[in-house]
């Protein structure tokens, strides 16, 4: 009888936990968006729920509700004297505990009625922007198809954005090169983020930035704040997410990007501080081996990269030491065959080893002095390496030396933020930046196969200074205006740059939002184009470049938006932008610095001087469906003109001026059951043609290598850039651990997009590079 009981008790206990739903836990902070500090008494609700769940903040803003469903679910926050915040679709699942930061902002007038309510997938981190900008999260990164889960391919889909190369991520803002672009992590600016990467670029192959720690980001793609400088273009402002305070997880991941491993969790049970780091080495070595064209010919990739995140509170709520950092290190050589003709990386006639790392790590410290005021430091240091060996090969394949580079740079910055919320209507930021720069630059080039020629031979320091002041004033709960200043003194030739910015903001009824952005904006040059050397008549080498001037740039833009419903939002926006001071020859030319990055060449000219313009205009429309009851779209369309003059006066296309871009996005989840999710996503881009410098044949013929017809600087065009990705994801929800597979089928329809024409010596003609084909990406994920 008893064993009888037994087996009823333990049949019971087993039906028992069948009949169990899947849950997981929600727990976050709630912040005031201009302060940062932790609101207590904020109440969180799960939208829908019944009975109701929810959570009452506590003294430090955090919040947490447990036995949450499986599945998409949405938020509801809410505290007195400050506007409602949505958060939609927080995907929660079994295999990790949701983790999230909710920012309200104060009403600056109490009882004023605002139709326009913030949505957590709309409210960026910095308080400061207002127009052209827009937040992302890991989830977004991962969602849509041929993202590769690289932050850089994802942003390639919002308004504004050209990025046609499906051999790098470079990104190209509104005609602008990619060089533009600035990379900040944590609040430190950043070397190139990205495997392969050449110093001086923005892009590459691989980024080095793993998805996995992001947290909600920012990406601006114009007007931006004066908390940026040194950056015409745009700006991407990561985050790195913190590690779980009360449980310890783990994911393991292998994919395009590589096998991976990561663990968070709290150092010891219980306690406050935190870790969060996440391994990943290549892995396609092993797509290689499975004959799958990977764009890189025969060449086998082979990286690594580690990131990480150590919170440890203290003191007061809020008061906090971060320590943070990425790295990686990268190879791949390219030895083809002689009838390797298609390679977009080399050529059938060149050897080449390229070597490359990448590390940034910093520590910082804030302090608030009062619930409304905070002070932050933080000491970081970078740095960069680049190494590349070129040799070229005769007709019986004998090697020569063509090509030498073994460059470094590093940089050590110490920064001090103040951040002041005197009340509702006025908050108060600025900063400064005290940056040490270390260059080693050197590489040359065999001249006629007799001796190697010295185009950089530098080793040495100088310093960077970069300060700002913001200010924010609301009138009224629909009036936001943002001015500032951003400041750069560049110690190497004693340059500088003052930038006034403005921006405003005017919520109209009917859920209706006007916006205006105007400001100055400056550049450095790439750092070894300051000590390229030119060689004189008498033999001597001088570096010619040294006392350039920064970049400057004049941007303006008017932005209108409407919401219609909860979840559909349209958005247009005009913008002008005059670029001047840009480095060009002093002979008469078509060469000027906004064509930098147009290939993987390393700038490099002498005799320069900041004489040449540019101007970039277009208009950029937005129609966008959060994702909600299991679907969503992202329609984008940019049309623009980019135009530049070089010493010669004439103004011509710039490398970048592809006249128009088109995305299309949309997705649908199919929940098959309590544990299981079925979701289909697809993108379909259609872009300008990128632009090119024709070859010149006939010289090309006589001289015996490329000679472009540089009277047609960037005049022709390719064909236009076509390509549809279709994603399909599998996700399990098992007891305690989450399991997802993915397909992503880049280049479904195997579109010939042109990469480049190259001129082919032996055979005395023109080739046609062309992109990456049908290329299947697979990927598993586990979460516990």
């Amino acid at each position: 009888m008893k064993k009888l009981l037994s087996i009823g008790l333990l049949l019971l206990l087993v039906v028992s936990a069948l009949g169990q739903s899947l849950t997981q836990t929600i727990k976050g902070i709630v912040t005031d968006v201009q302060s940062g500090q932790g609101l207590p008494g904020a109440t969180v609700v799960l939208v829908g729920s019944n009975p109701l769940q929810g959570a009452i903040s506590d003294a430090e803003g955090l919040f947490e509700i447990n036995r949450v469903p499986v599945g998409r679910q949405t938020l509801l926050v809410t505290y007195i004297g400050y506007r409602d915040q949505t958060v939609p679709n927080i995907l929660v699942t079994t295999g990790k505990e949701v983790m999230l930061t909710v920012s309200l902002q104060e009403d600056a007038v109490m009882g004023q009625e605002v139709v326009v309510k913030a949505r957590h997938d709309d409210q960026l981190n910095n308080e400061f922007g207002t127009l052209s900008a827009r937040t992302f999260d890991i989830e977004q990164t991962r969602r849509f198809a041929g993202s590769r889960n690289d932050p850089a391919r994802m942003a390639a889909n919002f308004a504004g954005v050209q990025s046609n190369n499906d051999s790098r991520n470079d990104i190209v803002v509104r005609g602008n090169s990619p060089t533009g672009l600035l990379w900040r992590l944590e609040g430190v600016d950043i070397f190139n983020p990205n495997h392969y990467g050449a110093l001086g670029a923005t892009g590459g192959p691989v980024s080095m930035l793993n998805n996995n720690l992001l947290a909600k980001s920012d990406f601006f793609t114009g007007a931006f704040p004066a908390t940026y400088g040194n950056a015409v273009g745009g700006v991407f402002d990561l985050q790195l997410r913190t590690g779980n305070r009360s449980k310890r997880e783990y994911t393991g991941q292998v994919g395009f990007n590589g096998f991976e491993i990561g663990a968070e969790g709290p150092f010891v049970p219980g306690k406050k501080a935190t870790y969060l780091v996440h391994y990943r080495y290549s892995v396609l070595a092993a797509v290689k081996a499975l004959n799958l064209n990977v764009g890189t010919g025969s060449a086998v990739p082979k990286y690594q990269d580690l990131s990480f995140k150590i919170d440890l509170p203290t003191g007061r709520p809020g008061n906090r030491v971060t320590i943070f950092g990425i790295g990686g290190q990268n190879e791949i050589n390219f030895v083809p065959e002689a009838s390797d003709t298609n390679n977009a990386y080399n050529d059938a006639y060149a050897n080449t080893y390229n070597q490359g790392k990448m590390a940034v790590a910093g520590a910082s410290y804030t302090h608030y002095l009062t619930d409304r005021t905070y002070l932050k430091a933080t000491l970081a240091a970078s740095y960069a390496a680049f190494q590349i060996r070129e040799d070229s090969l005769n007709q019986d394949r004998q090697v020569y030396p063509f090509f030498r580079d073994n460059s470094r740079q590093q940089r050590v910055s110490a920064i001090v933020q103040y951040n002041q919320k005197f009340n509702a209507r006025h908050t108060l930021a600025a900063g400064l930046y005290a940056h040490r720069l270390f260059f080693q630059y050197i590489d040359s080039l065999f001249v006629e196969r007799k001796a190697f020629r010295t185009r950089h031979d530098f080793n040495g320091n100088s310093s960077l200074f970069q300060g700002y002041v913001q200010w924010q004033y609301k009138p009224s709960n629909r009036l936001t205006v943002n001015t500032g200043l951003n400041g750069t003194f560049f110690a190497l030739n004693n340059r500088y740059a003052v930038e006034p910015r403005l921006s405003l903001r005017y919520e109209l009824a009917a859920r209706q939002v006007v916006s205006f952005g105007a400001g100055l904006h400056s550049q450095l040059q790439p750092y070894q184009l300051y000590f390229y050397q030119t060689r004189l008549a008498d033999g001597q080498l001088v570096e010619s470049n040294r006392d350039l001037d920064l970049t400057r740039s004049f941007q303006g833009v008017i932005g209108y938006e409407r919401t219609l419903g909860e979840n559909v939002r349209l958005k247009a926006e005009a913008y002008y932008q005059y670029l001047f001071d840009v480095p060009v020859e002093k002979v008469r030319s078509s060469y000027s610095a906004l064509n930098f990055g147009a290939t993987f060449a390393t700038p490099g000219a002498g005799n320069l001087i900041n004489a040449g313009k540019g101007r970039n205009y277009g208009l950029e429309l937005t129609a966008e469906r959060a994702f909600q009851n299991g679907y969503y779209f992202l329609t984008t369309v940019s049309l623009y003109e980019s135009k530049y003059q070089g010493s010669d006066a004439i103004w011509r296309n710039t490398a970048f001026n592809g006249k128009y871009v088109a995305n299309v996005l949309a997705g649908r989840e199919f929940r098959l059951n309590e544990k299981n999710a079925l979701s289909l996503d697809m993108r379909t881009t259609v872009a300008g043609g990128r632009r090119y410098t024709p070859i010149d044949l006939a010289k090309s013929i006589e001289a015996g290598d490329r000679v472009d017809d540089q009277n047609r600087a960037f005049a022709a065009r390719y064909k236009d850039y076509f390509r549809t990705d279709l994603k399909l994801t599998f996700r399990h929800n098992g007891r305690r651990a989450t399991q997802e597979w993915f397909v992503d089928l880049q280049n479904i329809f195997n579109t010939k997009n042109v990469f480049q024409q190259v001129y082919d010596s032996r055979a005395q003609r023109i080739r046609t590079q062309y992109q990456l084909g049908f290329f299947p990406n697979f990927n598993y994920r586990i979460e516990f």
